[in-house]
């Protein structure tokens, strides 16, 4: 099927796509990597009037260490973050974007253009949920950081306001002794994941777990930040007893929906087993083990 007529608008600064989106109204999407929104157009599912592109607005494309934080313009493609030594330093982040798709897609897709559609089977919001994040946002009278828990709201919304757009992401780079992981189910690697689970664990003295974040993908209309779960490991030991009953509360908080990638019962399973894998990879990569992290492929 082909998308329904729109017009195409090329803007040559962020300045410019700002100007746009408040002259076009709220008839208008912004086009950054494509990956989501292409596909959405050509089932339409999505049918906006007019296309604003961003891809030559320059400046939108990095990967920064400041201070303790890693910077990422808004239009960094996930196989520039997948090659990145500095994103490397945060193992979650490499696991997120070598895992998404294929080489082609992950050549295209962008980072602050996967937030921005806010799918609900998109990887990038589930791991970056366990890490403290901030998405820059910047409209025609300035600019403002939201915390990525509160951005998006549901599916495919986000509280990006119809004049507004990403501009940058900034992960605050975790302490020493921490670890995370990230990984799901999916058929294949091109498609969507059936469940994907987050894990980010730091640890204190006598492995006792100091601070940690597990989120859930895929199994509700936005992430799901699994707070229950991360109460049954704060300030404890992190003994297999303990990593049950954080899987169990992960279990209960899921909610998934039976469609055409399996039954809730099943998807509510999968968390079970991906939340277990996570914690257990992200606490030996917080012990300082090279661990190789991949998805299930089923």
């Amino acid at each position: 099927m082909y998308p329904r007529p729109f017009h195409y608008h090329r803007a040559g600064s962020l300045e410019e796509a700002v100007a746009l989106l408040a002259q076009l109204g709220e008839e208008a999407r912004l086009l950054a990597g494509g990956q989501s929104l292409i596909p959405l157009m050509k089932l339409r599912l999505a049918s906006p009037a007019h296309l604003v592109d961003l891809n030559c607005v320059s400046g939108l494309s990095y990967i920064k260490d400041e201070d303790g934080d890693l910077r990422f313009g808004a239009l960094t493609r996930h196989a520039e973050i997948e090659a990145s030594s500095a994103a490397r330093r945060v193992p979650i982040l490499h696991d997120c974007a070598a895992g998404i798709a294929d080489v082609q897609v992950r050549n295209r897709g962008t980072l602050g253009g996967s937030l921005a559609e806010a799918d609900p089977s998109g990887d990038w919001a589930t791991a970056l949920l366990t890490l403290s994040t901030q998405v820059i946002c910047v409209s025609p009278t300035g600019e403002r950081s939201v915390p990525l828990g509160e951005f998006i709201t549901d599916a495919y919304t986000t509280v990006l306001a119809p004049t507004e757009l990403v501009r940058e992401i900034v992960v605050q780079a975790p302490p020493s002794r921490s670890g995370g992981a990230f990984l799901a189910v999916k058929r294949s690697p091109p498609v969507y994941a059936t469940a994907s689970a987050a894990a980010q664990v730091t640890l204190a003295e006598d492995d006792v777990c100091g601070e940690v974040g597990i989120a859930l993908g895929a199994v509700g209309l936005a992430p799901i930040k699994a707070t229950d779960a991360e109460a049954e490991l704060r300030g404890k030991r992190l003994t297999p007893e303990a990593i049950a009953r954080a899987v169990d509360a992960a279990r209960v908080m899921a909610d998934p929906q039976t469609d055409m990638r399996g039954s809730a019962d099943y998807k509510r399973h999968l968390i079970g087993v991906l939340v277990q894998r996570a914690l257990e990879f992200a606490v030996r990569r917080a012990r300082g083990e090279e661990v190789d992290v991949g998805h299930i492929y089923a």
